[in-house]
Order: C-alpha cells, then sequence, then structure tokens
C-alpha cells in the first residue's frame, strides 16, 4: 500500500481506490477464498456484521468472536428466561456469513424477520428463538448449536461466543450536572451503558474472569489477522479486552492486529470523541497487545495529524481510506472496507 507525502508534512497511507460491489465470492471453488488469511473479527451488532461483509470478500476462513453482553430487546427477554447466551448479535454475525445461495439468503432473511403484533412473541426476530431451541436441544452446548445453524447458512466461516456464560457490563459513567462536574455514577448494563448521558469513564465485565471456549482461544492463536471494531466502542468491541483470558490470547498471538476506528461518535457511549481518543481508550484496556493497523475513514477524520501521531505513538500504521458508504449515511460500506482490508490479507 503505497504511502503519500501530504503538503503539510503528514504522511498518508492511502488504501485502492474504491471498487465497484464485488461479485459475491463462492464458499467453495475459488482459488482467492482458498488462499485467503485465517481472520478472527471481535465485536458485535451491525459493526461487527460490516467488518464480516467486507472480510468475506477476502477470505472463507473467518472466525466471528461475538459480545455476550447484550441486555436489551429479545436478547434481554431470553436470558431474563432461559440460562443462555444472548443470541441477537451471534445471529446478525450468522447471517452476515450466510452463503450467497438463493435458499441459504432465504434462510437468513428468515432468522433475521421478527414477529409483528403484540403478543408475547412480538420483537423477537426468528433466528433468536431458534439459536436458543439450538443450544437447549444440545445441552446448553453453545457453540455446537451455532456450528449446527451455521451449517444451514452454508456460512463463510464461523461464529463463536466470547465467553461461555452471559456478561454483565459494569461502568462509571461522569457526572452531567454542572453543580458537581466531578461526580460520576455507576452503571450496569449494556443498555442502560448506551444510553445514559455522560462520557464513560471506565468499564468492566461482570463475571471478571468468564471461561472462553477453547476454539476462540485456538482461533486466536492460529490467525493471520485479528480485527477489532467497528462497533459500539464501550459496549462491543472494549469487552473483549476485558476478559482476562481473550486478553492474554490477543497478547500472545503472532497475528497482525488490526483496529477499524468508528466513523462518528456514539451518542451515549463516546459523544464528542475524536478518532485518537477512541484509539486511545482502546489502547488504556489493551495491555500487552500490540496493534500493526488503525484503519480510518478519510473524510472523518479533522485531524490527521493528532490521530497519526497516537497512531506511531503505539507502533501500528495509519490506513486513511474512503470506507464510508458513498451515500453519506454513518455506515461502513463492505466494498470499500475490503479494499482497505486487502493489504493485510496475505499470510503472516
Amino acid at each position: 500500500m503505497p504511502a503519500e507525502e501530504t503538503g503539510d508534512g503528514l504522511v498518508r497511507i492511502t488504501a485502492p481506490p474504491p471498487v465497484p460491489p464485488p461479485v459475491p465470492v463462492p464458499v467453495t471453488g475459488s482459488r482467492r477464498v482458498a488462499d485467503g488469511p485465517r481472520v478472527v473479527a471481535l465485536g458485535g451488532g451491525h459493526g461487527l456484521a460490516a467488518a464480516l461483509s467486507a472480510w468475506r470478500q477476502l477470505t472463507d476462513r473467518l472466525t466471528a468472536v461475538v459480545t455476550v453482553a447484550d441486555d436489551g430487546g429479545s436478547s434481554g427477554r431470553i436470558r431474563r428466561e432461559m440460562p443462555v447466551l444472548p443470541p441477537g448479535d451471534l445471529r446478525m454475525a450468522l447471517a452476515a456469513l450466510a452463503g450467497d445461495g438463493p435458499r441459504t439468503q432465504e434462510i437468513a432473511a428468515l432468522l433475521q424477520h421478527r414477529f409483528g403484533g403484540s403478543g408475547v412473541l412480538a420483537g423477537h426476530p426468528v433466528g433468536n428463538l431458534v439459536l436458543t431451541g439450538l443450544t437447549e436441544m444440545y445441552a446448553g452446548d453453545a457453540v455446537r448449536a451455532l456450528d449446527v445453524l451455521a451449517g444451514l447458512l452454508a456460512a463463510s466461516g464461523r461464529v463463536l461466543p466470547m465467553a461461555q456464560v452471559p456478561l454483565d457490563l459494569v461502568a462509571t459513567v461522569a457526572s452531567v450536572d454542572p453543580d458537581d462536574p466531578v461526580g460520576s455514577r455507576r452503571i450496569r448494563g449494556q443498555v442502560a451503558i448506551a444510553s445514559t448521558p455522560g462520557r464513560v469513564r471506565d468499564i468492566r465485565v461482570s463475571p471478571a474472569d468468564p471461561p472462553v471456549s477453547a476454539a476462540v482461544l485456538s482461533a486466536i492463536a492460529e490467525a493471520d489477522v485479528v480485527c477489532l471494531g467497528p462497533g459500539s466502542w464501550y459496549t462491543s468491541v472494549l469487552p473483549h479486552l476485558l476478559v482476562p483470558r481473550l486478553r492474554a490470547a490477543l497478547a500472545a498471538t503472532t497475528a497482525k492486529v488490526v483496529v477499524v476506528l468508528n466513523l462518528e461518535p456514539q451518542p451515549g457511549e463516546t459523544d464528542g470523541f475524536s478518532p485518537q481518543e477512541h484509539l486511545q481508550v482502546l489502547l488504556a484496556h489493551a495491555e500487552g497487545v500490540s496493534l500493526h493497523t488503525v484503519i480510518a475513514d478519510a473524510s472523518a477524520v479533522v485531524d490527521r495529524r493528532g490521530l497519526l501521531s497516537a497512531v506511531q505513538g503505539c507502533g501500528a500504521e495509519l490506513v486513511l481510506a474512503p470506507v464510508a458508504a458513498p451515500d453519506g449515511a454513518p455506515r461502513h460500506d463492505p466494498a470499500r472496507l475490503a479494499a482497505a482490508l486487502a493489504s493485510l490479507a496475505g499470510a503472516r
């Protein structure tokens, strides 16, 4: 990927130019996919789905490691009633990796469909109930349930939970009371943290040292690339670094660790955060983890020199690229993000 010297002395690392949406990559029979890197993508929700949609254009050797701290909506209702992991983010990751055939796309659409009406099923995605049922059928083995559903979807990779038990997030949030500017509140729960005004000062998971599947640790150890972000910074991205066994695995891996920064601050979590502040917060929770590359949307970075300084300060390379949707919506475009990630797709 070429470096370009700008007039103000800032070295920009530019991604290849935006490419049109590619022809879907088949799960088998493609040399590009067969020779693709082993990638582990960590996160949750729409951010992880965007990362997976980009990575699957480069490889089918994908493992999604998904947050299990959701306590809102359908997932919250299920985890309060059943001794299972919250299924929503896991379902979204499976749908993002679903095969390109008409049948598998139809199944994926069914799993994403939400029941209407006002009864007890209203608002539940079909996939949340299917995944919960499979987990119960396999005596609580969520990994087996996910593998079975991935097989039905002809998924381009594997989906795994970041921990084997549901997690709660606990955050210290700064006061918004002008008469108490140094005060703070302790907020528990993903939804409450995301919706509480005030900057998050710190965050932890409960239980503090949850069990992690051996499959997750093996995937990280064998990866060529590990990808963090984009996504809700405090509630989808950072939780992976708060689990001691996950953080230790990330510190020990020889994979290239890439961070994809968000396009804009998220209300209720990172209000007013610059791209470099997002990176600094992540680094504060990433003890022992070495970053290889930081990717940011070129148009979303106002202080390029400040971000470059922060990236170089942690020994990483900055990639400024047009990765946002061309229609101006605050979401990552899979084809553009894939173009920016392409330089990482070689073997380690």
